[in-house]
This record gives structure tokens, sequence and C-alpha cells, in this order.
């Protein structure tokens, strides 16, 4: 998507604070942390909501948990993480490319 702020992140046309990179995702900072630890896991996949996944995004999602559970510990989160993913406006999702939210480096509120 030309529009997209995330897919210019992937395309190396924003710069970011990138913490992990395979052929599937991206890890990076947040530019806006809500947390001691705040990053973004996004696919390298465009698409904005879970009532888009098939067969093939459904397994790269889950391929996508099992490396963030196998990360957390190098991102300093051995006591603990938070993921949140937003699904529409009133949800508060304000890129509309799906992303998963990693926080975590103290003890968060409910």
């Amino acid at each position: 998507m030309n529009d997209c702020i995330f897919c210019k992140i992937i395309a190396g046309e924003i710069p970011s604070r990138k913490k992990y990179e395979d052929d599937e995702i991206v890890i990076f900072e947040d530019i806006e942390p809500k947390a001691n630890v705040h990053l973004l896991c996004v696919p390298k996949d465009h698409f904005a909501y879970l009532t888009e996944l098939n067969d093939r995004r459904a397994e790269m999602l889950g391929r996508t948990f099992s490396k963030i559970a196998s990360l957390a510990p190098s991102f300093g989160l051995e006591k603990g993480y938070r993921l949140i993913v937003n699904q529409g406006d009133d949800a508060g999702q304000t890129v509309k490319h799906l992303h998963i939210h990693i926080m975590g480096g103290q003890e968060l509120p409910f």
C-alpha cells in the first residue's frame, strides 16, 4: 500500500528502530511508547483486520506469536508482557495494517 506508514517502514523508506526482522515480520520500537518496553510487530503482508485472515495468514500469525515468545527475553520481558491487537476505529486502530503491540518492562495496569 503506497500510503501505509508500516509498509514504508518495511520497505526502508521511513527509518525505525528495528529489533528483529525476518521474511514475514518486522519488530520495531513504538514512537509513542506507553510502557517501558513498547514494540510493534508488523507482518510484511499488508492487511488490516483479522477478518482478512486466510490459511496462509493464519499460519503466519501462529509463527509470529511463537517468534514473539522466543524473543521476549531479549527484549527485557522476562517477567511478562502484554500483546494487544487493535481492530477498527472504536478500538483505537490508527494504522490500517495489522500489528501487534508488545508491551512490558514494568507492571502494567489492567
